[in-house]
């Protein structure tokens, strides 16, 4: 039994692809660029701020389909430069107070919209 999660608090998808799908207690969240969801326009600022959009975004999901990041087991992190790991691993570590994640961490040519990153997730409740 699978359940489409959508939230108006998150970007709606770009293609074709849901925000999350819920199957039985575990929920496989789509990659979350740093996208604002009221403005529809991408946080580019610096890249503190786009992995908090980012992170925000992630929570949004989380929260439609009544979890937190507590319930987190996996993400993966695509990121345009290796660089930016230590910046954007302090804004992601501060979403987590213990139990964290396993995750990988990849540098990828390209991102959608060309954002410098992306992340995903799975959650078991």
């Amino acid at each position: 039994m699978k359940k489409i999660i959508n939230t108006t608090n998150a970007p709606a998808p770009i293609g074709p692809y849901s925000q999350a799908v819920l199957v039985d207690n575990t929920l496989y969240v789509s990659g979350q660029i740093p996208l604002n969801p009221k403005t529809n326009e991408l946080v580019m600022t610096d890249i503190k701020a786009e992995t908090k959009m980012v992170m925000e975004n992630l929570k949004a999901i989380l929260n439609e389909a009544e979890m937190d990041f507590s319930h987190v087991v996996k993400c993966s992190i695509f990121i345009s430069n290796m660089n930016d790991f230590a910046q954007i691993n302090e804004v992601y570590g501060s979403y987590f107070s213990s139990n964290f994640p396993a995750r990988e961490t990849v540098q990828v040519a390209c991102l959608p919209k060309n954002v410098n990153v992306e992340i995903s997730a799975i959650a078991v409740k």
